[in-house]
């Protein structure tokens, strides 16, 4: 287990701030090194306590950063670990975007649908005007076939990209990134809802509301009938969890079960 990784709920997070992951990964980036990255809320943390494949690929990434309060609150209270804030996926984008421009790397965009993609390079364009941006590529919303699997990968390497953000949804987005290192030279960064945010197709909770770790409820408000059991149902479950975890009561395995087959999804 790397030093900076603890386990919640048997998902090894890393304790990390905004500095220390933009530097990880531009440093990767330069070296032109594979790097498996992503940003977990509750949601992304509960997806690997309840699948145990899913699990063990999550703890083999290279870097899992706390993008929710909760899951922050969680590496104090379990571990006594105090990180000034969360590293949130939305806000890790736009500093990497902006470390890119200023060391003039070039980043790629994979996930979404075409128009999500078109707003958001038009408003990372805005805000970064010397940002190289090699490529943009919507979802399929589908399984890939092994060879469309080879052909994404080809277009990614071929357009020289040394950073790729994707924005697949939790959690697809991390199988993605999970399979696709092996393919790929450079770090890929699951960024969760970050696309759309940066797009402006769909409202960020107001800074106070994040802060009090309350994200979920705005998200619960405005997406009811998509949202409704990933919150309602997880949230308790997780907070539950945590406690048995703090008392010790329940041991949490880290190691998972090794995936058997790959999904590829596109």
């Amino acid at each position: 287990m790397s030093n900076d990784k603890y386990s919640v709920l048997g998902i090894l997070v890393n304790a990390t701030n905004y500095d220390d992951a933009t530097t990880r990964i531009l440093n990767a980036a330069q070296a032109h090194q594979a790097m498996a990255v992503t940003a977990l809320a509750v949601h992304g943390v509960m997806t690997g306590v309840f699948d145990s494949e899913h699990r063990y690929r999550l703890n083999h990434f290279d870097m899992i950063t706390p993008d929710g309060q909760p899951v922050r609150w969680a590496l104090q209270f379990l571990h006594g670990v105090k990180l000034p804030d969360r590293v949130y996926g939305p806000n890790l984008t736009l500093r990497l975007c902006e470390g890119a421009e200023r060391a003039g790397y070039s980043v790629y965009f994979y996930g979404s649908r075409p128009e999500v993609l078109q707003a958001l390079q038009q408003n990372v364009a805005k805000r970064f005007p010397g940002l190289k941006v090699a490529g943009a590529e919507p979802s399929q919303f589908r399984q890939l076939q092994p060879h469309e699997r080879d052909e994404v990968a080809a277009r990614i390497q071929a357009s020289g990209a040394q950073i790729v953000f994707v924005g697949l949804g939790c959690p697809r987005q991390e199988v993605w990134a999970y399979e696709y290192r092996a393919h790929l030279n450079a770090p890929i960064i699951a960024v969760g809802a970050a696309f759309d945010f940066l797009a402006g197709t769909k409202a960020q909770a107001p800074i106070w509301i994040q802060n009090a770790g309350l994200e979920w409820l705005f998200r619960l408000i405005r997406e009811p009938g998509r949202l409704w059991r990933r919150y309602v149902l997880l949230n308790p479950s997780y907070l539950f969890l945590i406690a048995l975890q703090k008392l010790k009561l329940r041991q949490f395995d880290i190691h998972g079960d090794r995936t058997s087959t790959e999904l590829l999804y596109g």
